[in-house]
């Protein structure tokens, strides 16, 4: 055991066992990625003496509890040198044995290609389209700020590292998230930028010569410094160091390495990158560090000693955090009780009976981005530790929480200032909600730019994360602004999304029950779809208790059912005043609002079948494309070209979307259905 202090231990000048660990992440890069004949290895070879310092020095964790709250974060934004992060989880003495680095990338092991939340203890993000875990890791010191700034140093107090690359920061949502992070003086970042000249393609110089990194970053206010040779250990102590030291700023290390280091044919080309070395390459290379040639998925015990110090220092951490966590929660039990509700995700008690219900009485329209603001402000007080906001449109997203404060570079307020980046918004809600203890953080902006944060999007539902995405301003009755910003296809994009529960509430009370259905969702996220015009608030027992079943009868037909109209959204009312010209003409049309896919599908066959009764015509309505309908429609009223610029009502005139047309529809419909 050491007889230096921590910080002694931290920036102690490097022993032989630390250049055997780095030695040994290499090799087992290298055998790993040969092995699956699969893989990136240049990347960890030329990154394990930063994965080395890191894991070994400075960030604090424990193995036997991964989850520990105030356990330090590490991101590897560049997901494609996952063996890099695997090799070292092994080495600190994480649930990941040496059977699962030799199951590289195979069906059922733990060490996927790229790395997965959920899937591998100790990885904190999924990662793998470059940026996003860039941008995931400001999330995460959102997210810390604001808990700490709430609850205080002595139970939140750590910081966030990352490794990344020249594609992370060729990336424009890297941009984004970078200048955030900066404007906001977002201090307990370190992030060490992997500078190796070499991306697939070819040197850097083809693609990023153009710009100075340093200086960029500087112009972001970051604090920079520089590496200039990955293999210099006391070199890259120092740097990370005196990064830590840095409280005002976020911090950028430029570290000059050579990817596949030291391998004597590949090292420094494009085939150390996406490619596996070869075995005579690995041969050689291995001979050049000392290890035996022929011996694979070695582990010499001096390479485990570095981390066996780091281990027992995280623990120690660990326990002197429990015990002034335990006393914090004696002194502040109000407060505690509060922690544990908002890192099991969950709102203040009976938030539930806070929710607006709107009587059509009182108000007899309301667009449902209003609804959903008035939603968020009654749910404010029981939403203490949510973080959220638009990008730079939330009077126009109604999303705002009333007295939460902004987030600024002073005072961490609930309401995050995104700025005009839909990207890095997208990207740092997904690092917010993997932090924990941040209740269904959330972010908006136009339907239409949903496109922009789609990969984010994807990704929390990849990661099953509780993260609210609000869409307003949903379909081509945004109308003069045009076919730019009003949205035809993305219902149907967003559906497509595995694990993303979509729901377009049809009224004010849909809407509000949207909100509780979201934030009770803490399985995935939810995107909500919302109206820019004003729509009938529907009487509030035919709604409450519904919405969750994704469809439910809205309008049952009078007498004979011959027709059944389905619609979301804001196409409900059009399908209404369909079924009425229907019933004048003797046929019964019942009338289903279906604001989920998702949670429809999800209900019972026999509950499905008496919503949608199986042989009795289906007409969709909806101001969208058409596909997809025909799992649930015999014929559809859609939009299945972009929009124009006019008045909105006019815009959905021209297009078809009318009670006439939806009326001439299901006359069709049933001639074909009794032909």
């Amino acid at each position: 055991m050491s007889t230096l202090t921590p910080d002694a231990e931290r920036i102690a000048a490097p022993t032989a066992a630390d250049q055997v660990a780095v030695d040994t992440i290499r090799c087992l890069a290298m055998d790993a990625v040969q092995a699956a004949n699969s893989g990136h290895p240049g990347l960890p070879m030329a990154m394990a003496p930063v994965a080395h310092v890191l894991y070994s020095r400075f960030l604090s964790y424990d193995p036997a509890a991964p989850d520990w709250a105030d356990r330090d974060r590490f991101v590897l934004s560049a997901g494609h040198g996952s063996m890099l992060l695997y090799a070292v989880l092994h080495l600190a003495g994480y649930d990941l044995p040496l059977t699962e680095i030799e199951a590289f990338r195979q069906w059922g092991s733990r060490t996927p290609g790229h790395p997965e939340h959920g899937h591998t203890p100790g990885v904190e993000t999924t990662t793998g389209p470059l940026g996003q875990g860039f941008a995931n890791g400001i999330g995460m010191a959102l997210a810390e700020r604001f808990l700490r700034e709430r609850h205080g140093p002595e139970v939140v107090d750590h910081r966030v590292f990352s490794i990344c690359s020249d594609g992370d920061l060729m990336e424009g949502v890297a941009s984004e998230a970078a200048s955030l992070a900066g404007h906001l003086g977002l201090g307990r970042l370190v992030y060490l930028y992997d500078d190796n000249q070499i991306t697939i393609d070819g040197p850097t110089s083809v693609s990023f010569s153009g710009e100075d990194v340093e200086a960029r970053f500087r112009a972001y206010g970051w604090d920079v410094r520089a590496v200039e040779d990955a293999n210099n250990l006391g070199a890259l102590i120092e740097a990370i160091d005196g990064a830590v030291a840095e409280g005002e700023a976020p911090s950028l290390i430029r570290v000059r390495s050579v990817i596949g280091w030291p391998a004597p044919n590949k090292a420094g080309t494009p085939g150390a990158h996406g490619a596996p070395l070869g075995e005579d390459e690995v041969r050689a290379t291995k001979g050049l560090l000392g290890f035996d040639p022929e011996a694979r998925f070695v582990v010499p015990e001096e390479a485990r000693e570095p981390y066996a110090a780091a281990r027992e220092r995280g623990a120690a951490a660990r326990h002197r955090w429990q015990a002034r966590f335990e006393e914090w929660s004696v002194r502040d039990a109000e407060a505690a009780a509060e922690w544990s509700r908002s890192w099991a995700g969950e709102p203040e008690p009976d938030w539930e009976e806070a929710l607006p219900r709107f009587d059509p009485a009182e108000v007899e329209k309301l667009a449902t981005r209003a609804a959903g603001g008035q939603a968020m402000a009654a749910l404010a007080a029981r939403l203490p530790t949510t973080l959220g906001g638009s990008a730079d449109l939330v009077e126009s997203t109604k999303t705002a929480l009333p007295f939460a404060g902004d987030f600024t570079r002073a005072v961490a307020g609930g309401n995050v200032r995104w700025g005009v980046r839909e990207h890095a918004m997208g990207a740092c809600l997904n690092g917010i909600a993997l932090h924990g203890g941040i209740v269904s953080p959330y972010g908006s902006t136009f339907l239409v730019f949903a496109d922009y944060m789609r990969p984010a999007i994807r990704l929390s539902a990849l990661m099953g994360l509780p993260v609210v995405w609000v869409f307003t301003h949903d379909s081509v009755a945004v109308g003069e602004d045009g076919p730019t910003h009003q949205p035809i296809e993305h219902f149907a994009s967003l559906r497509a999304i595995p694990g993303l529960t979509v729901i377009r509430p049809a009224d004010a009370n849909e809407t509000s029950e949207a909100w509780r259905i979201a934030l009770a969702d803490r399985e995935g996220p939810v995107a909500l779809l919302l109206s820019r015009q004003n729509l009938p608030v529907l009487e509030p027992a035919r709604v409450i208790g519904r919405v969750e079943r994704g469809a439910y009868v809205l309008m049952p037909e009078a007498d004979s059912l011959d027709v059944i109209l389905v619609a979301t959204g804001s196409e409900v009312e059009v399908a209404i005043a369909a079924a009425a010209e229907l019933a004048g003409e003797g046929v019964g049309a019942r009338v289903v609002s279906m604001p989920s896919w998702e949670l429809f599908d999800a209900q019972p066959g026999l509950y499905r079948d008496g919503v949608l009764v199986p042989g009795v015509p289906a007409i969709s309505v909806e101001a969208g494309i058409e596909q997809g309908w025909s799992r649930y429609a015999d014929a559809s009223v859609s939009i299945d070209r972009f929009g124009a610029s006019a008045p909105g009502s006019r815009v959905l005139e021209e297009l078809g979307i009318s009670p006439a047309a939806v009326a001439a529809t299901a006359r069709a419909a049933i001639d074909a259905a009794g032909a």
